[in-house]
């Protein structure tokens, strides 16, 4: 009937299928035995054979065709040497960078540790006063915390109690009284710096006709000068005058601080009629704000109660 389909046997689109196949590979394999034909007579055949003049047609048929691919190619290939180069010389700089970061970290530490070591160096030459030299041994300390601001007027210094130091132990800088121990641990101690508000040293001023006698204060919060309070008007002090430890208290009661320490010097004086003390700066010896060492004036001695 017309309507019905010719179906085709199966066999036919398989024996198509493989023939179709095997003259691909008939093909492909003729293509490579010319190929290697073909190069074999290229290298056996002299410089003006057949094959070498073909192949100089070929190159020069194709050159204007090379030529203006690799100028199609130019600005890619250089756009992406730039970003390359631009990349790899970001990298380069921040190396550099965290170089010199790090050598500059290296000099800033070298330069703190060589002036450290030269006044530990200058400190180790300390000599005590005449007044006390056998009942106290000097320690030599470098200075490993300061005030991070004018109100913590305490300092850290590199010893402790494995160096014999205790509480009370008066310290000194390179010239003058610097505080005292107020903390101990076995290799740390906290100073109290005399600018601190609860520090008081009782004190006398050199050459004084009179004989002037009274403790040594802070002037003010987060000053770096100090006052002498106490002085009663009758007694003579003038500027320029050396203040240092007078080594006991109010009467004869014994101090902390041995006598004859260095503190400062007067820098003014002044009174009124309404006052019944003096008005006495001091200006410190010791750089208080500025401490890379301190020494610690040990006692050889039992030590009782704490005065001042």
């Amino acid at each position: 009937m017309l309507a019905s389909s010719v179906q085709r046997p199966a066999s036919a689109s398989y024996t198509s299928r493989t023939s179709s196949a095997r003259k691909r590979r008939i093909v492909a394999g003729a293509l490579v035995l010319c190929s290697l034909a073909l190069v074999s007579v290229y290298f056996r055949e002299a410089e003006g054979g057949s094959l070498h003049d073909a192949q100089g047609i070929g190159a020069t048929v194709l050159r204007p065709f090379q030529v203006g691919a690799e100028r199609v190619a130019r600005p890619f290939r250089d756009v992406y040497g730039y970003f390359a180069g631009l990349v790899r010389a970001k990298s380069e700089l921040e190396e550099l960078r965290r170089d010199y970061s790090r050598l500059s970290q290296q000099a800033i530490q070298n330069e703190t540790a060589r002036q450290r070591l030269g006044v530990l160096e200058r400190l180790q030459n300390f000599r005590a006063p005449p007044s006390y030299p056998r009942d106290f041994r000097a320690v030599t300390a470098a200075v490993v915390s300061v005030p991070t601001n004018p109100y913590d007027q305490e300092v850290v210094i590199e010893a402790g109690s494995s160096d014999g130091i205790r509480r009370d132990d008066p310290v000194l800088g390179a010239r003058g009284l610097v505080g005292r121990v107020t903390r101990v641990t076995p290799h740390q101690a906290l100073v109290m710096l005399l600018t601190d508000e609860s520090s008081s040293v009782s004190a006398t001023v050199l050459r004084s006709p009179t004989g002037a006698f009274g403790l040594v204060e802070p002037s003010q919060a987060g000053s770096v000068t100090l006052a002498l309070e106490r002085v009663t008007k009758a007694e003579v002090v003038r500027e320029g005058a050396i203040v240092v430890t007078a080594g006991r208290r109010q009467g004869e009661e014994s101090s902390i601080y041995p006598g004859g320490i260095e503190i400062g010097v007067v820098a003014s004086v002044a009174q009124n009629s309404s006052d019944l003390y003096k008005r006495i700066e001091v200006r410190p010896f010791a750089d208080l704000s500025s401490l890379s060492a301190a020494v610690v004036l040990v006692s050889k001695r039992p030590r009782g109660p704490s005065p001042k």
